[in-house]
């Protein structure tokens, strides 16, 4: 994991949300507090969001960017083409990024070594230094509560931004709906 920020991804039955802090770190300084990490794909279709280098992660971006096109749109098609292009590349396997990417039907995190993992409960995914603690409170809240996905998904960032030092409360977040 990095230790840079933190994504919270949730595919729910109503909606697909994805949110994430807004503080960006070098070493022990923060440089800033209100960056978006999340993002809008193929005809606001796809929600995705990064953590590690902000470089590597718009160059990630742009990639997988060009396989949603190449697929129409159809993530699982375009996760599989990018983990294959990812592996063959060797500049791209040096890259210091991870990117949770999901839609309606799919969730998958795209690991920094080429890596397409589907959570084992195809619902809940989480990147970044304060991951574990966004995605422990969100399964929590999921289980035992009436709050819908939006708010699963801030409530649990903001749990995080409390126990982890490179995860701030400015969160933002994006959504699709039915």
């Amino acid at each position: 994991m990095f230790d840079a920020t933190t994504i919270l991804a949730y595919k729910g039955k109503n909606k697909a949300v994805i949110g994430g802090d807004g503080q960006v770190t070098f070493g022990n300084t923060v440089l800033k507090g209100n960056a978006t990490k999340i993002r809008k794909l193929y005809k606001d279709q796809i929600l995705s969001g990064f953590a590690g280098s902000t470089a590597d992660a718009f160059n990630l971006y742009d990639m997988f960017e060009t396989h949603l096109e190449s697929t129409k749109g159809d993530l699982l098609k375009a996760v599989i083409a990018f983990s294959k292009e990812w592996r063959k590349d060797k500049v791209l396997r040096r890259l210091e990024a991870m990117m949770i990417v999901l839609n309606k039907d799919h969730i998958f995190i795209l690991s920094g070594n080429g890596d397409v993992v589907e959570p084992e409960d195809g619902a809940i995914a989480s990147i970044g230094s304060g991951g574990n603690f966004a995605i422990s409170a969100a399964r929590a809240l999921a289980k035992h509560s009436d709050l819908d996905e939006e708010d699963v998904v801030k409530e649990s960032l903001m749990i995080a931004g409390e126990l982890c030092i490179y995860t701030n409360q400015n969160i933002k977040l994006l959504k699709i709906e039915d």
